[in-house]
């Protein structure tokens, strides 16, 4: 009797213990909310250099933003909007930017947003002290992110790692927005809105200035397709049930095809995103044998990816099949939905096939 009295009494000790430590990580991860809140109602913008107190080494240049657009409520907007999502999307690294100046020009926070979003690592040295090792750092960061949102869309990227590294506002922003765009996030930045800098040059020993504008956004088509919500929305919203059906039909229909040279696909999600089983498919739906010298067939890079799906949309767009509303990038990222839309107008089109 006297055992099971103090069984009991372990047993509630052990309870109330992981109910607290459940309680603090609860705590903690609302602290972390809440200084992420605080940080929209700080300063966004850190305060600019100026053409009296900058110091420049020779051959050395700095671009400031304006008073003028440091006042423009719609760049204050894009910072709120941009602080708002990196603050969303890091929350579980329990990292908090409070100023995209000061928090994002080492890199760190750029490297950790691009792991989550594209789902890969970055081998770089986790903390570098010196100036030169966060450049070198900064530059493979942004080679990775490069490579995966630029391909052609920009003729020449407006950020690098100098000016990333000298809490260039402009081009971080311009960075953040290319991410946000080609991942897209449930943002609505305004259109149009351009910034104003001054560019301050040390030359000759002489201190050099001119003003220059700088797109920040353009149309809303820039930031994804605005279009209707369409019968698969409401699907992934309403309808888990008749989703696993629909999935479940289009495999069918992709085997079915695919059968015929002894591949199969048991992953909607994952097996399309290389492209080349939908340049197969569209090979085998319109009766003709696609060169292997005309896609990659071992796929080791996301250029290759990307080079296959967009030629899987060319021989699509040449069988006359509807211009698909997802984008390329779409397909490559593993975003379902798209997919399943893609495999939707196939099946549409060559279900008597």
């Amino acid at each position: 009797m006297e055992e099971s009295f103090f069984g009991k009494v372990g047993t509630l000790g052990r309870k109330k213990k992981a109910a607290q430590l459940e309680q603090e990580a609860e705590n903690e991860a609302i602290e972390v909310e809440l200084e992420g809140a605080e940080a929209l109602d700080s300063s966004l913008i850190p305060p600019s250099a100026t053409d009296e107190n900058v110091e420049l080494e020779e051959g050395e240049e700095r671009r400031v933003l304006t008073q003028e657009s440091r006042d423009d409520p719609k760049i204050k907007e894009i910072i709120s909007l941009l602080i708002n999502w990196l603050n969303e999307e890091l929350s579980s690294q329990r990292i908090v930017v409070k100023n995209i100046g000061e928090d994002l020009y080492d890199g760190q926070v750029i490297q950790k947003l691009i792991e989550k979003l594209a789902n890969v690592k970055i081998e770089v040295p986790e903390v570098s002290q010196s100036e030169e090792g966060q450049k070198q750092k900064l530059h493979i960061v942004l080679e990775t992110v490069n490579g995966r949102i630029a391909n052609g869309q920009y003729e020449k990227t407006r950020w690098n790692a100098e000016n990333i590294h000298n809490k260039d506002v402009v081009a971080i922003m311009q960075l953040l927005i290319a991410i946000a765009v080609f991942y897209r996030a449930p943002i609505r930045f305004p259109d149009h809105v351009k910034a104003q800098l001054l560019v301050i040059q040390k030359k000759d020993n002489q201190i050099k200035k001119q003003y220059i504008t700088e797109q920040l956004t353009t149309t809303q088509t820039e930031l994804g397709v605005k279009g209707e919500r369409d019968a698969f929305d409401t699907l992934f919203d309403y309808g888990p049930d008749k989703l696993a059906h629909v999935k479940s039909s289009l495999l069918a229909f992709c085997n079915k095809h695919l059968n015929k040279i002894n591949l199969e696909v048991s992953d909607l999600e994952n097996q399309f995103q290389d492209g080349v089983y939908l340049v197969l498919l569209m090979g085998l739906l319109e009766g003709y044998f696609v060169p292997l010298c005309s896609f990659h067939l071992q796929v080791s890079s996301y250029e290759q990816k990307m080079h296959n799906v967009s030629f899987a949309y060319q021989l699509m767009a040449e069988a006359g099949t509807q211009k698909p509303r997802a984008r390329v990038q779409d397909i490559v990222n593993g975003d379902l939905k798209s997919t399943l839309r893609i495999l939707h107008s196939l099946f549409t089109k060559y279900k008597h096939v």
